[in-house]
Parts: structure tokens; sequence; C-alpha cells
């Protein structure tokens, strides 16, 4: 897995690449969790998962876990790029029903505020 994180005002956006499995979401967790902890100005969560190959329910309850953390605070997940089966998994899950699929990275950030 591939990982790349930038701040964008009150946005955090989180590029992520190849197979997110039980092998490195602690690696993932730690990281979103310090990059929470150190600015307190993040507010929305924005994933880009367009180079995401596969997704386990490991992956899938790091992203669930951040979700809890920002919602607390009013706070939103939006969902970028996720392929077809990514897209399934998350929609299995249910997590589409509480976060939002956007079709690019400029529009979530616009959503975001």
């Amino acid at each position: 897995m591939d990982m790349h994180i930038e701040v964008k005002e009150k946005s955090m956006l989180v590029r992520l690449r190849g197979e997110i499995d039980l092998a490195v979401t602690d690696t993932l967790r730690e990281s979103l969790e310090k990059e929470l902890d150190d600015n307190s100005l993040i507010k929305n969560l924005i994933i880009n998962l367009e180079g995401v190959t596969y997704i386990d329910s490991s992956g899938l309850g790091v992203i669930l876990g951040r979700y809890r953390r920002v919602s607390r605070y009013g706070g939103k997940v939006f969902i970028v790029g996720a392929t077809a089966q990514v897209k399934k998994v998350l929609e299995l899950s249910g997590l589409l029903n509480i976060m939002q699929e956007c079709p690019s990275e400029a529009l979530a950030l616009d959503l975001a505020g």
C-alpha cells in the first residue's frame, strides 16, 4: 500500500494505492490518527481510493473508525474514485450509506467547505 496525506484547509485528503488489508491497516490507522491528532483544524476526511485494488474488512474498519471520529465533531467523510470492485465492497458493508461518494477530489473539497 502507498499512502499520501495532504491537508487542504479543514480537510485531510488521503490518496491510497494498492491493497488495503490486515497487513497494512495498523500503519494506515496510525498515520491517519497522527495527522488528526496533530492538526485540530481538520474537520473532514476525503479518501481517494482510485488506486486501491482490494480492500478487506480490516480496511473498512479503519475507514469506519475515522468516520466515527470526524462525525463526532460534525465532520464528513467523502469517498473518491473507488473502482467497481472496491465500490461493491463499500456498498455491501453499508459504508456508502453513511459516507458521500464523489466523482472527483475537487468536488469533495467543494462539498467539504
